[in-house]
């Protein structure tokens, strides 16, 4: 008989619990240590101000990090999960920090160098500490010591289907004791075995303690009530569940809400809304005006090099479709000949295009053209990454986008960006072939499904990469 107390399901609640309390405790202990190690360094006074911050800063972070889902379970058995979210609530936490400072007037009492030191130095504290943490608790998920007992209760296609996935899903918490069924139905399958017998062999196995979840598998074989077999479990101590048939587990993953007593599957959410939306938009605003600043004297150059170069506006704006295919104008600096620009029926720039001016070939081969939309990037038309944005018109093969991939609309449930993983991934300048636009399109949908300010960063830090080294842009 294994060890009931070693494996208890009551061990992954008191991990989270556990996670946040040590997390809570490292936010304020680094703080006050920084306080204390840098007080002469930055002459901090009145050091009682500097210790509220680093207590608020623990209450703060616990907050936010709540709202992330830091200690949701994905977050705190993956690394790039946990991170990411950690580093979301911390960042989040700071920008609380500063605002509160900002109305309360404050933000002047205090030193700027202990501020940055606190900020950084907490903020690796803390992914060391959910890096050792989530390396803790993999080891102890793969002991099994998290892992609920579950038997399935019902025969045929279904329970073993419902068996197949359990056993293949290694993110799962669970061991499958085995299949009951009240009328030995079993069917042809084998994935759920053992089969251990009726449903009184189920009620005495639950009263052994060999259980501590039960998994009603629909359909049930004809002529058994299902309200007669809740009604005995649920006599017990044990979780019950219900896993109706979904078409094979087609729709497996899908959030159940309640409406009022009613429960609704969730099938398609609005990508990346609530919090991470905010957490987004943040993003953006923060480094689209750093990199606006940082790049101001390398617009007067190239403004003046397009000036030199041929007659015409420095600027080219034109129709691009953005979020909920709401159109906007977006920023670019011109690199064709004035006379040739297109606003509809737009035809792609291809290698030696004659329309392109000779700074105009170096701005595109460099991507620098792109570097206005940083405007609507700030204003909030667009993204720092997320799908490229198209003119309504292009096509390929003469064949309108939206016509010639089924799934192209789906890039517009975010906001298009700047760079995006298809264009870090080699498929950025001229889509001529369908191949080219369904790679587009794929590295897209990926992108939205698996959207993280992570993800995003490592996007960014790829494009420079691709822009040292571009492959085909024209």
């Amino acid at each position: 008989m294994e060890r009931r107390v070693a494996r208890t399901p009551a061990m992954l609640e008191m991990s989270g619990l556990l996670s946040r309390i040590v997390e809570w405790l490292v936010v304020s202990a680094v703080g006050l240590f920084g306080i204390w190690a840098t007080i002469g360094v930055f002459k901090l006074e009145p050091i009682e101000q500097y210790v509220r911050v680093a207590w608020l800063a623990g209450v703060a972070y616990a907050l936010i990090g709540e709202l992330t889902g830091c200690y949701d379970v994905d977050g705190r058995f993956t690394l790039r999960t946990g991170w990411t979210r950690v580093l979301t609530a911390w960042v989040g936490c700071g920008v609380a920090m500063l605002t509160v400072a900002f109305f309360m007037k404050t933000s002047n009492d205090f030193s700027r160098g202990w501020t940055v030191f606190w900020f950084v130095s907490v903020g690796l504290a803390l992914i060391v500490t959910r890096g050792i943490s989530t390396l803790i608790l993999r080891s102890m998920k793969r002991k099994g010591v998290f892992n609920q007992r579950v038997a399935i209760f019902g025969s045929g296609p279904q329970s073993d289907r419902l068996a197949r996935y359990i056993a293949a899903n290694t993110a799962l918490t669970i061991d499958l004791v085995g299949c009951y069924d009240d009328h030995g139905n079993r069917s042809t399958g084998e994935a759920c075995m053992p089969f251990r017998g009726s449903l009184q062999m189920l009620l005495a196995d639950i009263r052994g303690g060999r259980v501590d979840q039960v998994i009603v598998a629909m359909p049930l074989p004809e002529g058994i009530d299902i309200e007669t077999i809740v009604g005995e479990l649920s006599m017990l101590p044990v979780l019950i569940r219900l896993a109706p048939d979904l078409s094979e587990f087609a729709l497996a993953g899908r959030t159940m809400v309640m409406l009022g007593e009613i429960p609704l599957m969730t099938l398609f959410e609005r990508p990346i809304n609530g919090i991470n939306q905010i957490s987004k938009r943040i993003e953006d605003l923060l480094l689209g005006t750093l990199l606006l600043i940082l790049f101001a004297p390398l617009f007067a150059l190239v403004a003046l090099a397009i000036k030199m170069d041929s007659p015409g506006p420095v600027f080219f704006r034109q129709d691009r479709e953005g979020f909920n295919h709401q159109t906007f104008r977006i920023w670019k600096f011109r690199s064709m000949r004035n006379d040739t620009l297109q606003y509809d029926n737009i035809k792609q720039a291809t290698a030696g295009d004659r329309r392109v001016t000779r700074v105009g070939r170096i701005l595109r081969g460099s991507s620098i053209d792109e570097l206005p939309q940083l405007i609507n990037v700030v204003s909030g038309q667009m993204s720092l990454v997320g799908p490229r944005p198209h003119a309504p018109s292009t096509k390929v093969a003469g064949i309108l986008f939206s016509e010639a991939n089924r799934n192209y609309a789906a890039r517009h449930r975010v906001k298009p960006g700047m760079t995006g993983w298809a264009q870090v991934n080699g498929w950025r300048g001229e889509t001529d072939t369908d191949e080219k636009l369904l790679k587009r399109v794929e590295c897209d949908l990926f992108y939205i499904e698996h959207w993280s300010i992570g993800f995003d960063l490592y996007i960014i830090i790829r494009t420079f990469a691709a822009v040292l080294f571009p492959k085909s842009a024209y």
